[in-house]
């Protein structure tokens, strides 16, 4: 029972030297010759406007943290819509119960104005 294992390992090592020497290779055997262009700041095909570590307004995290927020909570959708035919009364009604406090969750950052970009 312990060969198994043994050949796991096996298998893990010549992973890992394989991944090093090939690293390696192309680490060294590469021509390192930095482009002005390639290394300079490129922002949607113009210079930017000024340095990068100003401070964002928090309408941008605002809205990332509402999209990770309703993706997420769609995501539960999927596996409910696939074993909908082998679930009872009880899985209808908590589905329902989720989507109602999604579309009311939804209703209240759209009257507080978060959806809003001025």
């Amino acid at each position: 029972m312990a060969i198994e294992y043994y050949k796991i390992l096996i298998d893990i090592f010549v992973i890992f030297v394989v991944s090093v020497v090939l690293f390696s290779l192309s680490y060294f055997l590469i021509l390192k010759q930095y482009d002005v262009e390639k290394v300079s700041t490129y922002e949607c095909g113009f210079d930017p406007f000024s340095d990068s570590r100003e401070v964002f307004e928090v309408r941008f995290y605002l809205v990332a943290i509402l999209f990770t927020i309703f993706d997420l909570e769609i995501m539960f959708l999927f596996p409910w819509s696939v074993s909908l035919f082998c679930l009872d009364y009880f899985g209808l009604i908590a589905m329902f119960l989720f989507l109602f406090i999604l579309i009311v969750g939804f209703l209240y950052e759209w009257m507080k104005g978060a959806l809003d970009w001025e």
